[in-house]
């Protein structure tokens, strides 16, 4: 049987109402994990009010080697 290693990772959204994602550092990011063996399965935004965004929260999983 597979197993697995899960990895949760939380990016800040800037700026005062929130909702400003730097792309270049998240990309940057998230293939610095997928070079470590991480794979993403989720993502979703941590909303406040009207609909402005906090952070974006990423689940991350890899196979764990015998």
């Amino acid at each position: 049987m597979e197993k697995f290693e899960y990895k949760a990772v939380f990016y800040d959204t800037k700026g005062f109402f929130g909702g400003r994602v730097d792309e270049n550092k998240l990309t940057a990011e998230l293939n610095a994990l997928g070079r470590e063996g991480w794979e993403m399965v989720s993502s979703t935004t941590t909303n406040q009010s009207y609909g402005s965004s906090v952070g974006i929260v990423c689940i991350f999983k890899r196979k764990i080697e015998e």
